[in-house]
């Protein structure tokens, strides 16, 4: 009523005003509730594929019908992302993920991964990733206000350089006695990516990540308290007894990628005598108690044969149990900086590129190959930048990548001043690293440079010594030091660069820059 009167004795122009205020005010008011149905909506929606998803795991009799309708929606989304890139590439990124899913439920149906597994898994992602959204939204929103940057999606932690075997060529150069982080350290790095970057996954490496023990404490610690995070832990395997599997299976949020380099000579032949039947016994292991596992495979020189045999692949996925295969071609760094006959020459990286393309596609192997897979990430994902990571090792040093061995910010100094570990973000190593990868491609994706070339060291050695690598950067270790002063070292990695060019520039232009045009 006192509003009423109030109204009724406004003069024209005021009440006009008044109108304004209410009309906008109400437009305002309907828009936040449209944002609040579209969130709810959105988050049905979700929780309503995760469902989908489920029962086609379990239902024999409607799993074709629920597979099609999920996977004709996700293809329509992947290819209508007005964020995405070109579509070429969007292409593959769907089918990486059919790779994914259907390798998943084959080894479900053959009893290899338990329900617990696959049930542990869509939680992670669904329930406390995208169910979440707004809460994860409010927390990224303020690492953004304060980093200037959204927060990289995982970090790879390497607590220990222990290991015990001595494999050839390895970029860890692990060691039997070595450093290690503290227990207190990793629960701390663990905890500020969980709080407050929002990170809902971390991958592992080392040394040997089930060698690791600190206080009386294992990295089970870290897995059993942060259960609402999925970590990946890259192993050799020769500690995967059955108890330690039984020990994953009942926690569910780890997967390991075991260590294998081809056929039983080339395996024993790196990693030591009797490897290969070890890796085989801890995979029987891993598939009795249903916890789904993947492999690691580095390619070089020696096992390059085998690993472009259609049939290593078909073992992989068909009779060992792997959902997935990371595979990596050795880099020139660590031990492996002198080794030249190692390095898989460029001709051989474009047959392994073919022969990627074909395992996707023709028998959907979910592969991911760390540098012809580099269009499915659009481009390089080091630096913390482009939704990606960067690498912590044993002594606290932070590096952009597992494979870039230099660094300016140690962690435990950070810790010691007060600091966060994503205060290295804004080292001028990592700037630098992020606006390389910005102008590259990140900046137009619809107009990318060549991401079959998307390593910002191996793939563009001379760049990254002049407008990546800082002054102030300092190795990880002796071989990271060596490789800038040796001058057969940069004539080797230039060379490379410049053959690599010749190769993959024309089949980027043709099968992704031309075609994606007459898609169009």
């Amino acid at each position: 009523g006192g509003g009423i009167s109030i109204l009724i004795n406004l003069n024209p122009k005021s009440l006009n005003r008044v109108k304004s205020t209410i009309l906008e005010e109400s437009r305002n008011n309907m828009a936040e509730k449209a944002i609040q149905i579209e969130t709810r909506l959105e988050k049905v929606k979700t929780g309503m594929y995760a469902f989908l998803l489920k029962k086609a795991f379990d239902l024999p009799i409607g799993e074709k019908i629920l597979l099609d309708k999920f996977k004709k929606k996700l293809h329509e989304e992947i290819l209508s992302d007005e964020k995405g890139t070109i579509r070429p590439i969007q292409e593959k990124k769907y089918q990486f993920l059919m790779a994914m899913l259907e390798c998943a439920r084959r080894n479900y149906k053959k009893g290899w991964i338990s329900k617990k597994s696959i049930d542990r898994v869509l939680e992670t992602l669904v329930k406390y990733n995208f169910m979440a959204r707004d809460r994860n939204r409010e927390i990224k929103d303020k690492f953004k206000k304060r980093y200037g940057l959204e927060p990289p999606s995982f970090i790879l932690l390497s607590p220990t350089q222990e290991c015990n075997l001595k494999c050839e060529g390895c970029y860890a150069c692990a060691m039997a006695k070595a450093p290690k982080l503290s227990y207190e350290a990793v629960d701390k790095i663990t905890g500020e990516l969980y709080n407050e970057w929002s990170a809902r996954f971390m991958a592992i490496s080392g040394g040997e990540p089930f060698m690791y023990r600190d206080e009386g404490k294992t990295l089970f610690d870290i897995w059993k308290k942060y259960n609402q995070m999925f970590f990946l832990v890259y192993t050799n395997g020769t500690l995967l007894t059955k108890e330690v599997c039984k020990k994953l299976a009942d926690l569910g949020n780890v997967t390991p990628a075991i260590s294998i380099e081809g056929n039983e000579k080339d395996t024993d032949c790196r990693r030591g005598k009797g490897m290969y039947k070890q890796i085989l016994k801890a995979a029987k292991n891993l598939r009795e108690v249903g916890v789904p596992f993947g492999v690691s495979v580095t390619g070089t020189m020696k096992n390059i044969d085998t690993i472009l045999d259609e049939k290593f692949y078909d073992f992989i996925f068909q009779e060992l149990g792997a959902t997935y295969m990371w595979q990596f071609q050795i880099m020139p760094v660590g031990e492996a900086k002198d080794l030249k006959e190692l390095t898989v020459t460029p001709k051989k990286r474009i047959e392994l590129y073919r022969l990627w393309e074909k395992m996707l596609k023709e028998k959907k192997y979910c592969i991911a190959d760390f540098w012809n897979s580099g269009i499915l990430s659009d481009g390089c994902i080091a630096y913390g930048g482009n939704g990606g990571y960067f690498h912590v090792d044993w002594n606290g040093n932070i590096m952009p990548c597992v494979f870039v061995h230099y660094y300016e910010d140690n962690v435990i100094d950070l810790f010691k001043k007060g600091k966060k570990l994503a205060d290295a973000l804004n080292s001028d190593l990592f700037k630098r690293g992020r606006e390389w990868q910005k102008e590259y491609g990140l900046k137009d994706k619809k107009h990318p440079n060549n991401w079959l070339m998307p390593c910002s060291i191996k793939d563009h050695w001379s760049n990254f010594r002049k407008n990546i690598l800082t002054k102030t950067a300092k190795p990880e270790d002796k071989e990271a030091e060596e490789a800038l002063k040796s001058k057969e070292y940069n004539k080797t990695l230039k060379q490379f660069e410049k053959e690599m060019t010749e190769l993959s520039e024309p089949i980027w232009k043709k099968e992704y820059i031309e075609a994606d045009k007459k898609k169009k």
